[in-house]
């Protein structure tokens, strides 16, 4: 593969929006292991919220999903690898991007880390209006300034 066949691939694996109509792959194999892709994500995501046992397969399927994209984007950028075989990895990096994106906007498994962060971030904002409305914030700084 010439160097700006490599290139190409690259910015089409990391466009933005390149998952755009792509379909998840019906079957991959990370780590050697055969994973029923699109079988998996379209179960999961049926379900309105995801049972506690879930939430581990759910994120470990995901940090394996992101290893193999990994591996494959390196087999790309340093790889001596034929324009088709660069061309199926590209594409199959898109479709694990898909299955990502899809296993990422799962609402029960971030929600509930982004509820927590949100009333850590209410209670910040609201303890730093009660310094300021009661004055403390004020003498804090005019002591630090002396």
């Amino acid at each position: 593969m010439q160097e700006y066949e490599r290139k190409q691939l690259l910015e089409r694996v990391e466009r933005e929006g390149a998952t755009v109509g792509a379909d998840i792959p019906e079957t991959i194999t990370v780590q050697g292991e055969e994973i029923d892709l699109r079988t998996f994500v379209f179960e999961i995501k049926r379900r309105e919220t995801i049972p506690a046992g879930e939430r581990d397969r759910v994120e470990q399927a995901k940090r394996n999903l992101r290893r193999e994209r990994l591996e494959r984007l390196e087999r790309i950028e340093e790889g001596d690898i034929s324009r088709e075989v660069g061309d199926e990895l590209a594409q199959s990096i898109i479709g694990i991007d898909r299955a990502l994106n899809a296993l990422e906007s799962l609402g029960p498994t971030d929600l509930e880390r982004e509820q927590q962060v949100q009333q850590a971030q209410d209670r910040k904002r609201w303890m730093s209006f009660l310094k300021k409305a009661l004055g403390q914030e004020d003498d804090a700084s005019a002591r630090r300034g002396r």
